[in-house]
């Protein structure tokens, strides 16, 4: 998932985009309201964490020019302004879930997969299955052949993203991008180590390989001819 979150306190900004990208969640980050509306509006996000007292333009008049765009992005406020009257203004003005700070950054993150289950009305698949692994966005956990897998943060998007794209070849490029958020190419081996522990964790000690290396292109995860 990528969020984007609008907060002007550095501290508290660094604190919670270092939470979420331990958490496997990409975020862009807007300091003032102007910046985070033009962003909300011009780039697509799954959800977006919204202070109320901002520098530029505040956060109910955000929400409000969000939705009179017909823009239904998620929107969590986060703020400490935290009375009956303030959290009524907020749900009023279009925010789908109102967190007072301060906060315990669990419930933020039960949060934040709340309103990801409610937002697809389509009803986003929340379980990839490829052979026998099995993977489970809501609870962050992965099965192969019924036997739990326990997952770093980045491993589990990296294994999520390669799930997503079964069968195909996904190249470096696509795994910076997708993965880590990057937009250029670091030169580090930073992918070649976390392929290499994915791979000891979902191939080893079971029957059959799922992930291969595809020389000169990428990786592919793919299920045994006649699986899927």
């Amino acid at each position: 998932m990528r969020l984007l979150l609008v907060e002007d306190d550095r501290e508290t900004a660094n604190y919670l985009i270092k939470g979420l990208k331990e958490s496997g969640y990409i975020t862009d980050h807007a300091p003032d309201g102007k910046e985070g509306l033009f962003m909300a509006i011009e780039m697509d996000y799954d959800l977006i964490i919204l202070d109320r007292m901002l520098p530029g333009l505040d956060g109910l008049s955000i929400l409000k020019t969000l939705r009179s765009s017909e823009r239904k992005t998620p929107v969590l406020i986060l703020s400490a302004l935290g009375e009956v009257d303030d959290r009524v203004q907020g749900l009023k003005a279009g925010s789908d879930d109102y967190l007072v700070k301060p906060f315990a950054f669990s419930e933020l993150l039960a949060r934040i997969e709340a309103l990801a289950r409610r937002s697809d009305p389509q009803g986003e698949q929340t379980r990839l299955h490829l052979a026998d692994l099995e993977l489970d966005r809501m609870t962050r956990t992965v099965k192969r052949a019924g036997k739990a897998i326990e997952m770093q943060p980045r491993e589990f998007s990296l294994l999520e993203y390669l799930m997503q794209h079964a069968g195909q070849v996904v190249t470096r490029t696509m795994l910076l991008e997708g993965v880590w958020d990057y937009h250029f190419d670091p030169q580090t081996n930073v992918i070649d180590v976390h392929i290499s522990r994915l791979r000891n964790k979902i191939d080893k000690g079971f029957d059959t390989p799922l992930l291969h290396t595809v020389r000169g292109a990428g990786y592919c995860l793919k299920a045994p001819h006649g699986n899927d």
